[in-house]
């Protein structure tokens, strides 16, 4: 019984001294909590892929279907290693493909983490 309750309690303050942090790019706010999935402007992405770029970049591929307007994006999140250079791309997800691409490229300040 001893064992379960220090198991417990190893677990809980290790998933309670979590990393988080957080960056504004653009009108976009990105929360990325570990352990979870990342949060824009309040929203649960649906889908997450997270490639580490080197010693300390970073590159998060992330969906969002349907965000609350109803539209579906893809977003990539970019964090270059070596560097203070963060950018996150947005993309209008179209049925049509012969539809032109809809993108926009934000630099991001990273406001905690």
């Amino acid at each position: 019984m001893s064992k379960v309750i220090f198991l417990f309690t190893v677990f809980l303050s290790y998933s309670s001294s979590g990393y988080c942090f957080i960056v504004k790019c653009g009108d976009f706010k990105m929360v990325a909590d570990a352990g979870q999935v990342s949060k824009i402007n309040g929203e649960k992405v649906t889908s997450q892929k997270i490639t580490e770029l080197g010693d300390n970049g970073l590159r998060v591929e992330m969906t969002l279907m349907p965000a609350s307007d109803g539209n579906n994006y893809g977003f990539e999140y970019v964090h270059r290693p070596d560097s203070e250079t963060r950018f996150l791309n947005v993309q209008l997800l179209q049925a049509d493909m012969d539809a032109p691409p809809i993108i926009g490229s934000f630099p991001c300040k990273k406001l905690s983490g």
